[in-house]
């Protein structure tokens, strides 16, 4: 699977599945710009990437602020045409609904839902002005069959999925694939912040007995963003270990 001569944006860059993705995508030959919150490891990744040769660089980006995405967007489209756009920032963390703050749900919708709307519509009018381009939605599982202790994550991925679904429609006619990957428990810094006995259960309950490397997320991701899925749009791909067949 090659990408030269594409350009790729990465959110979520910095760590875990998102780091993952990039570095994949860099090694398929596409330009990447890597884009987090967390601007010192973001810059470090991509000074390694560079490091091994490749065309790798960083932008900061708060995916849950208007005006930080407007900015992004902007600097990024400024030195050049985006074919691939992945949203893989994401946050979230385990706990009971009755024990949320409205605060809580408000930064959980921002970031897993309305962050990559927003990104969608910051990047898409220079795709469709060309009739190309890729979009990847980074959602979860937890958005297909809900999960408890992840309520609100659950909704707000779960808009995600419909998201893509409605906005692979709405884009088809210019040629621009919309496409979504759900993760299941994947061996990530959210993963590990799960207490324990969570992480044992969801161990026993995945069929193939380990869980998700974030490797294994970016092989899916970087199969949507490449030449080899053109016919396919408005599908959710679950990388789970056979945990969810839905």
């Amino acid at each position: 699977m090659r990408l030269d001569g594409k350009r790729v944006v990465v959110t979520g860059a910095a760590s875990g599945i998102g780091l993952a993705t990039a570095t994949a995508m860099a090694q398929a030959g596409a330009a990447v710009v890597l884009a987090d919150l967390s601007a010192e490891k973001g810059a470090a990744e991509a000074q390694r990437l560079r490091s091994e040769g490749f065309d790798a660089a960083f932008e900061a980006l708060d995916v849950a602020s208007p005006e930080s995405v407007s900015d992004f967007a902007q600097r990024v489209l400024g030195a050049g045409e985006v074919h691939v756009l992945v949203n893989g920032a994401g946050w979230g963390k385990a706990q009971s609904f009755m024990d949320n703050e409205p605060e809580f749900w408000d930064r959980v919708v921002d970031i897993n839902l309305m962050g990559p709307i927003r990104l969608a519509r910051a990047f898409l009018r220079p795709m469709v002005e060309r009739n190309s381009g890729k979009i990847v939605n980074v959602a979860s599982d937890a958005g297909r069959v809900g999960s408890a202790g992840e309520t609100v994550y659950s909704g707000a991925k779960g808009g995600l999925i419909s998201f893509t679904k409605g906005l692979a429609r709405e884009m088809a006619r210019y040629s621009i694939n919309v496409n979504c990957v759900c993760p299941g428990p994947t061996e990530t810094p959210m993963l590990m912040a799960v207490p324990e006995r969570h992480r044992e259960a969801f161990l026993r309950a995945i069929p193939l007995r380990r869980f998700g490397k974030p490797s294994d997320v970016a092989d899916a991701i970087l199969f949507l963003a490449g030449d080899r899925s053109d016919y396919i749009t408005g599908q959710v791909l679950s990388v789970s270990g056979g945990l969810t067949m839905a």
